[in-house]
């Protein structure tokens, strides 16, 4: 049996229609989370954009909002901890991903390529 304080990697990809789907990649020790990225995605031309992600990249929780000219808008999560910055993150991204997705395709400001 592997020891407790072990960290443990989550990885996973749900598919949310045709064209887009959402990355989760979390690790946890101890029962908390020490690191995540959660990211909605869509297709376009064969290739996978980024629209919304949200990460402790930085040393913090953060959503990036990709827009067309490759700028970024980086937005803290105001939370206790990356556990519930992870779950709000999660919800966040599985309830809104159609206005994403509706704003990413009819709006002159959101990206058409991203990392």
């Amino acid at each position: 049996m592997a020891p407790v304080d072990m960290m443990q990697e989550t990885e996973y990809i749900i598919r949310l229609g045709p064209s887009d789907r959402y990355r989760h990649k979390h690790v946890r020790e101890k029962g908390r989370v020490f690191s995540f990225r959660v990211q909605y995605e869509t297709r376009m031309g064969g290739e996978w954009f980024p629209i919304v992600r949200y990460d402790t990249a930085h040393g913090f929780a953060h959503r990036d909002l990709f827009r067309r000219d490759g700028s970024v808008t980086k937005t803290p999560i105001f939370v206790a901890d990356y556990n519930d910055a992870l779950t709000f993150a999660e919800n966040d991204l599985k309830s809104n991903w159609e206005s994403y997705k509706a704003r990413f395709s009819g709006g002159s400001e959101w990206i058409t390529r991203g990392c």
